[in-house]
């Protein structure tokens, strides 16, 4: 199921979907009053001794390097309909059906409904997430669960319909 993908530059323009998980832009200004805030107070420990603006610096490349590693992760669909989810990868011939988590749903797939043998790619700061369930009697993974901004994109990258949906209108054609 998860093996580690060969990466190429010119993979990237033949996929069918592609998203990189940011982070949101705000959190670049928060960083900045944090590390003014923090490096003030390292100043102040530091009884305002020259060395001690040292602290700036080594504070913004920090927090950088944090923010830039959080929003790395991304989400594909190659040109063959395999799913790529940070380095695992999800063959097309596995995938049975799939589902739209909306941001109202999202506790509740993230909680108590959890499998804890599925495999999870959750980033607190997107609200929508997409599962993607298994026919792989090999696997003992029952689905995938992924953050994503569009996930009816990626369903449709996948050539899959959204499950979720079509048993709500099948509920509502019996009624």
């Amino acid at each position: 199921m998860t093996q580690e993908a060969p990466q190429s530059s010119s993979s990237s323009r033949s996929d069918r979907y592609h998203e990189r998980l940011t982070i949101p832009w705000w959190w670049w200004l928060a960083s900045l009053v944090v590390v003014g805030l923090l490096g003030y107070e390292i100043q102040l420990a530091a009884y305002r001794q020259p060395w001690s603006v040292v602290a700036y610096p080594v504070l913004a490349i920090l927090l950088g390097w944090m923010l830039f590693s959080m929003g790395r992760t991304p989400i594909r669909v190659d040109a063959d309909g395999a799913l790529h989810a940070g380095k695992a990868v999800l063959p097309a011939e596995v995938i049975a059906r799939g589902a739209v988590i909306a941001a109202s749903q999202r506790s509740a797939a993230m909680g108590r409904q959890l499998d804890p043998a599925a495999y999870v790619v959750h980033h607190a700061w997107i609200k929508t997430m997409v599962l993607v369930v298994l026919d792989d009697p090999d696997d003992p993974t029952p689905y995938w669960l992924l953050s994503t901004r569009h996930p009816a994109q990626v369903l449709a990258a996948l050539g899959l319909g959204d499950a979720g949906r079509d048993t709500e209108t099948k509920n509502a054609a019996q009624s």
